[in-house]
């Protein structure tokens, strides 16, 4: 039975892209190439791999043990690639570094920005992805390492301060309820929202809050950035709920006054989160060690 690399890659992309078409986009092959390859695999195996259906695949018991393996099998291969690196191999490291809105709006261009510039034999594959998300794909060795919230069950992993990272409610500067400075969601009177598309991690976060204490959240228009939901907040247009460090940021240009939130699912933090640091491979600890240095200016 013989798998090479790129049967491996192609088909944690399938199940993690939920479609052949999907898996095969990120692997860079047609549909049609990763398609014979997954049936390539299947009749090497000699039993079927996942179960092709309406709604997508999903893994048989067999698959199950190809991926877990496969998983393995690529995550040494990179491990080996960051220590050749290390030393002058000429090989291009990769870490895949999952995170949450906040972070990758916010916290992290700066950051990733500085590591790579320091080492340039390094590469750095960004993805958002919801802080649950996260937590579930570093145990289930997706990635090596991941920026979420405090609130994400995080058993099992290692998880290290990143930044306080608490939401706020931004109303236009003159709303009527523009002079309070904290409210709790249950109060907040019947409001049409400015948001975030439903891809956005946050907006998801805010969303099932809103289901939880039964109101319904009514949008007025969805934008593509948190700068974006304060402009239009600005403008008169909503209400919006972003990070703090936005609404700080963007209130003198937005015109808009920020409100704390009381409910604790509000009162976050940001954490860096792996799995064991003693296993990480050396391009993907230098990574972690530039997140956890203090922010410049402390």
């Amino acid at each position: 039975m013989r798998y090479d690399l790129v049967d491996l890659q192609l088909f944690v992309n399938v199940i993690e892209a939920g479609t052949i078409t999907g898996g095969a986009k990120a692997t860079f092959l047609t549909p049609a190439s990763a398609s014979e390859r997954i049936k390539g695999m299947e009749a090497a195996l000699g039993a079927p791999l996942m179960l092709r259906g309406k709604q997508g695949v999903s893994l048989t018991d067999a698959g199950t043990a190809v991926m877990r393996h496969a998983r393995a099998i690529l995550q040494q291969m990179q491990q080996m690639q960051g220590e050749l690196q290390d030393l002058g191999g000429g090989t291009k490291a990769r870490v895949r570094l999952l995170c949450n809105t906040s972070a990758v709006s916010e916290h992290l261009p700066r950051l990733v920005a500085r590591f790579l510039k320091d080492h340039p034999a390094i590469s750095i594959e960004l993805e958002e992805d919801s802080s649950q998300g996260i937590a579930d794909a570093i145990r289930d060795e997706v990635c090596w390492l991941g920026v979420l919230s405090d609130a994400a069950d995080t058993a099992g992993l290692e998880c290290h301060a990143f930044r306080p990272d608490p939401l706020v409610l931004v109303v236009p500067e003159h709303h009527e309820m523009a002079g309070r400075r904290t409210i709790a969601l249950a109060e907040l009177p019947d409001s049409e929202f400015v948001g975030l598309g439903e891809d956005s991690a946050l907006q998801q976060l805010i969303a099932r809050q809103m289901k939880r204490s039964g109101r319904r959240i009514v949008y007025r228009v969805k934008v593509r950035s948190l700068e974006n939901v304060c402009a239009v907040v600005g403008q008169g247009i909503g209400v919006g709920i972003v990070p703090t460090v936005v609404a700080q940021r963007s209130s003198r240009s937005a015109g808009i006054r920020e409100i704390r939130l009381l409910d604790d699912w509000a009162q976050r933090a940001l954490m860096v989160c792996v799995r064991k640091r003693s296993e990480l491979p050396s391009h993907v600890e230098k990574l972690l060690a530039h997140l956890l240095r203090p922010p410049q200016g402390t």
